[in-house]
């Protein structure tokens, strides 16, 4: 009986599919870096492999993990957290569309090789957010002012006479050199105008991010413990200051508990 040419198209395509020809190698995908993987497993680009579904690669039109993660829920709990003491204005300057802004620069930010992995990275940056600055309650650094941040051997970056380069934002930036180099990424005077970190909300958050992904983002795999050796290890690291290490992975644990993710081990250095 002669077949339908519907009937003779449906195993044209079941065998271009089985010889492995075509864009689709494998219904497993392993793809190129620069190849989207389809719902259904196979590689190419356009929307049918990037759209609606797509596993990996450069997907377009899939939801941003950070935003789900990081939810207002989650960041206000960080931010309207009641602090005795608190003479900051943090609670008004940092917001979470100023931080989402930011993270859309950094693909890699919060996604890791599995969506567990991604969330342990976001609760590590909030770790040291809330940290840093007493559940987003200061600015800059409480005694900073007057203190020696001018490293000159870093000639690259040569300090301003009459600028301090203390610690300022959600990761208090601090020395000439993370300024200067901030600065010339984020397109903004680092190094003459350092105070800017501390005056917009928008970059506030650049700047932070720019320091996680260039200088802590590559030991997220390696246990929290290794991202706060990263951030300020010659201060707390290896017997130092062992109570401000574990305040550091206290913070990690219970935003861990909030993601629903394991914090993992190597949590204190």
């Amino acid at each position: 009986m002669a077949k339908s040419p519907m009937a003779i198209l449906a195993l044209g395509l079941a065998a271009l599919v089985l010889s492995g020809a075509g864009p689709a190698a494998a219904q497993t995908c392993g793809c190129a870096a620069t190849d989207c993987c389809s719902s259904f497993g196979f590689c190419g680009l356009g929307s049918d492999f990037c759209g609606q579904g797509c596993q990996s690669g450069p997907c377009t039109n899939v939801g941003d993990p950070v935003d789900s993660v990081v939810t207002e829920g989650f960041f206000e709990g960080i931010r309207s957290r009641p602090v005795d003491g608190c003479t900051g204005t943090g609670k008004s300057f940092y917001t979470r569309q100023s931080f989402l802004d930011a993270a859309q620069a950094y693909r890699d930010f919060g996604k890791g090789a599995t969506t567990d992995d991604g969330k342990r990275e976001l609760a590590a940056f909030f770790a040291h957010v809330t940290h840093e600055t007493g559940y987003m309650c200061y600015i800059e650094e409480n005694g900073g002012a007057g203190k020696d941040y001018c490293d000159e051997t870093k000639t690259e970056y040569p300090c301003t006479q009459g600028k301090e380069y203390f610690g300022r934002g959600p990761l208090q930036l601090t020395w000439n050199y993370n300024y200067g180099a901030a600065g010339a990424k984020l397109q903004f005077d680092g190094l003459g105008n350092p105070e800017k970190v501390a005056e917009d909300p928008a970059l506030t958050f650049q700047a932070a991010l720019w320091y996680w992904m260039n200088t802590v983002h590559i030991r997220v795999p390696d246990g929290f413990g290794a991202t706060t050796r990263a951030i300020n290890g010659d201060v707390e690291c290896d017997g130092k200051r062992p109570d401000l290490v574990s305040a550091r992975a206290s913070y990690y644990q219970d935003y861990c508990q909030q993601f629903g993710v394991d914090p993992g081990s190597n949590l204190t250095c």
